[in-house]
């Protein structure tokens, strides 16, 4: 009993320090889609259910968590705009992205782990997403569409040319981490205007002994076992047309594999467009 008070307590000292009661989105989405609703969080009581959802999915169910419940919060969320899938049925929250707009932050998560100096010195408005996240029992396509829709859409608020941000995949090993990587660079997924190499913190250890071994085509087998390793959410930033900014990072924190992945508006728009066609 102690320890929930305790860690009640830590909560919400931090959601007060960085001024939680405060908090208004940056930019407004608010329109429903059948028994959904896709909106950016605009109370506190919503930005609280995003956190609560992100601490479920990334600490309970990755981590292993005994912890009950609980919030998952960093430093950058107070920057910035939270989208959210609500199942109005049940009055659930499905799905989140935070949404990070470099018209209104110039702080980025991204760059903890990756050198995103060529990303910034683009032109235009870029939003970076980050802590992607859908509620167990809704991880089929309708809430991921959804929240690429509220994507576009909010791109389009902002006249946003450009998406990026991390893209995490459950892999442990430098094997496994220099095998997806031979096997995004054969299937041409890189984009070398955007070079993003990651920090030196960031590099997985013995990576560059396993990028040598892979230095060749890959076997049949080689690549059955590459795409077995791309979680569903990193295949649809594929299907959707992202490529990637040059060597995964390794994520200590949550144990995992990071690829900066890229978007562009355009190809967004595009994707979209051709999957509403096929759905009507």
């Amino acid at each position: 009993m102690f320890q929930k008070v305790t860690d009640a307590f830590q909560e919400y000292y931090y959601l007060r320090l960085h001024n939680i009661h405060q908090f208004e989105p940056k930019i407004y989405l608010n329109y429903k889609i059948g028994s959904f609703r896709i909106k950016t969080a605009d109370s506190i009581n919503e930005l609280k259910q995003s956190f609560q959802l992100r601490y479920e999915v990334y600490y309970k169910e990755l981590k292993g968590s005994k912890k009950v419940a609980g919030c998952d919060i960093d430093q950058y969320d107070f920057h910035c705009d939270h989208l959210l899938i609500i199942d109005e049925k049940s009055n659930t929250v499905a799905g989140t992205y935070r949404l990070n707009s470099s018209q209104s932050c110039d702080k980025s998560y991204s760059a903890r782990e990756f050198n995103i100096e060529r990303i910034f010195a683009t032109a235009g408005v870029k939003v970076e997403l980050g802590r992607a996240c859908i509620k167990k029992e809704y991880r089929r396509g309708v809430v991921i569409s959804l929240l690429w829709k509220g994507i576009a859409d909010y791109m389009s608020k902002i006249h946003a040319q450009l998406l990026f941000g991390c893209a995490s995949f459950q892999v442990k090993t430098a094997r496994q981490a220099a095998l997806l990587h031979r096997y995004f660079f054969e299937e041409r997924k890189y984009a070398p205007e955007y070079f993003s190499p990651p920090q030196l913190a960031y590099k997985m250890p013995d990576f560059e002994a396993w990028e040598s071994h892979f230095k060749r085509s890959l076997t049949l087998e080689e690549r059955i076992e590459a795409e077995s390793l791309i979680p569903n959410i990193c295949k649809d930033y594929l299907k959707l047309g992202s490529f990637f900014g040059g060597e995964p990072a390794w994520d200590e924190d949550f144990n995992c594999l990071d690829f900066l992945t890229i978007l562009q508006r355009e190809d967004l728009n595009r994707s979209l467009g051709q999957r509403h066609k096929t759905d009507s």
